[in-house]
């Protein structure tokens, strides 16, 4: 990526607590003013089973897609701010329920692997309630590593992830 191009980040969204469609929406509200940052849009809302802890709420998840001048980590650090700012406390509960959840899928061509911060996001070609709402965006999207965004999808169980009605 050269210093002229402004990367677009891909951000995952996700809540099963405290209303979580309304969670997600203040959360695309709070992405629509992060610094040196512009919002390129958001995916429709969907309902997913939960990964992982199957004794949980449902999810309702989202993607957005935004232009960001913020270095990888700065954009994680204002993740976990907007986290925190709608109450989200990281107790350590590995795929446990959640008020919110932010994640960077992807943040333009880079491949990053340091502590705390992986992009592209380690599971996303595993998971529907991450690639549908991505699929929305942009379809063609080369994932780094993966492939096409459209690809993965034909390559997963999406059936229970569906869209809000």
């Amino acid at each position: 990526m050269s210093p002229v191009e402004t990367p677009i980040a891909y951000v995952g969204i996700g809540s099963n607590l405290d209303d979580p469609e309304t969670q997600v929406r203040a959360a695309l509200d709070a992405l629509k003013r992060l610094p040196r940052s512009t919002f390129r849009g958001a995916s429709r809302l969907y309902r997913s089973a939960p990964w992982g802890n199957a004794d949980q709420p449902a999810f309702v998840n989202a993607a957005a897609a935004i232009a960001t001048r913020l270095p990888a980590r700065e954009l994680l650090d204002a993740l976990l701010a907007i986290e925190r700012a709608q109450g989200r406390v990281r107790d350590g509960e590995r795929w446990g329920p959640r008020v919110i959840d932010l994640d960077i899928l992807v943040y333009g061509d880079a491949r990053i692997d340091e502590a705390g911060l992986r992009v592209p996001h380690p599971h996303l070609a595993e998971r529907a309630f991450v690639l549908l709402p991505l699929a929305d965006l942009d379809p063609g999207l080369e994932i780094p590593g993966q492939g096409r965004v459209w690809a993965l999808v034909q390559r997963i169980d999406t059936t229970g992830c569906t869209l809000l009605a």
